[in-house]
């Protein structure tokens, strides 16, 4: 069955969006500006309606990018960024202060080439200020009309409900995956219960679900999986014999294995949205019919039993990420 389409801050929208991240940094060398440009524009003819991005993208290229490509097409596509990570040379970690929120929203606005951003996240849980007082900062934000609506990235269950009393938020984007399952411990039917959209990045494991990525060490030093313990030298070997079991099951079923990873993550309810980042057209489009193609019930059981926190080896982040991470962890 065809996954309909779903809300966020009461806009119905595609249930896969599309993460905008790699077009301009993190997983080694961007793709050429015409052909991002492209893609982005594409992405829209396809029917793609949630593209997301944030400020760190690049140091502030992926909102340039995206004004440059679509902005001329804004009418048609629901438009989220974030603040909160401080990545400004040796000066590295988040702030949620209300004055840097508004300053960073002012100047992700200047970039985007827009005056509305619809959805703004708080990029990371900041423990040195006040939930209220960042909340608040979002909320005069909305009554100035330069957001539609909040939300938080990485936050453990608790914060959320926290900062959605003082405030209701629209969505929180956690990583989500079939070897990703945090959000089970209490993010998942926390934002079931308070009406929040759960928007899943990573949803196909950072490209170990894609059929594609076979030795991580041919993977450029800029790209971020070479520092993720799960694709170091004394992991990835085990994690890659789960994955061609399940790369086995997406071909019983005629599907590929990203369309089944991420079918996987659609199907733990309908407050899940899915925004899987590619620089390649034909995964693109292969990305997209995933909210279409056939997939039986069992099939989607038996992936989220051969690919789970107990079958994957390795934590998600390396040591010195994982501090700024407020999303409960499994023991």
């Amino acid at each position: 069955m065809a996954i309909a389409r779903r809300q966020i801050a009461g806009r119905a929208l595609h249930p896969i969006g599309l993460g905008c991240m790699n077009l301009s940094w993190a997983y080694g060398t961007p793709p050429p500006r015409a052909d991002a440009v492209a893609l982005l524009n594409r992405a829209l003819d396809l029917g793609y309606d949630h593209l997301d991005t944030a400020n760190i993208y690049g140091g502030g290229r992926n909102e340039e990018l995206l004004a440059e490509a679509v902005m001329h097409r804004r009418a048609e596509f629901f438009l989220a960024s974030k603040c909160g990570i401080v990545v400004d040379g040796p000066k590295r970690g988040v702030s949620c202060a209300p004055e840097d929120i508004t300053a960073n929203l002012d100047a992700s606005l200047g970039r985007l080439g827009t005056d509305h951003i619809d959805l703004f996240y708080m990029h990371r849980f900041d423990p040195k200020v006040p939930i209220s007082d960042s909340v608040g900062a979002m909320v005069r934000a909305i009554e100035a009309g330069k957001i539609g609506a909040y939300g938080v990235s990485e936050w453990s269950a608790a914060h959320i409900r926290e900062a959605h009393a003082v405030h209701p938020m629209a969505a929180v984007q956690p990583e989500y995956s079939l070897w990703t399952r945090n959000v089970e411990i209490g993010v998942l039917d926390t934002c079931k219960a308070l009406g929040i959209a759960l928007v899943a990045f990573s949803p196909t494991g950072r490209g170990a679900f894609g059929g594609v990525l076979r030795d991580p060490a041919t993977l450029e030093d800029s790209d971020l999986r070479t520092k993720m313990p799960r694709f170091d030298p004394a992991n990835w070997p085990k994690n890659l014999a789960v994955i061609e079991r399940f790369e086995a099951l997406a071909r019983d079923h005629s599907v590929t294995p990203a369309q089944l990873a991420l079918r996987w993550v659609l199907e733990q309810g309908e407050a899940v949205h899915v925004i899987p980042g590619t620089t390649s057209m034909a995964h693109l489009e292969e990305n997209f019919a995933a909210a279409t193609v056939p997939i039986p019930a069992e099939a989607i059981a038996k992936a989220g039993e051969l690919v789970n926190h107990q079958t994957v080896h390795g934590h998600r982040y390396h040591d010195a990420i994982r501090p700024t991470i407020d999303t409960e962890e499994f023991a």
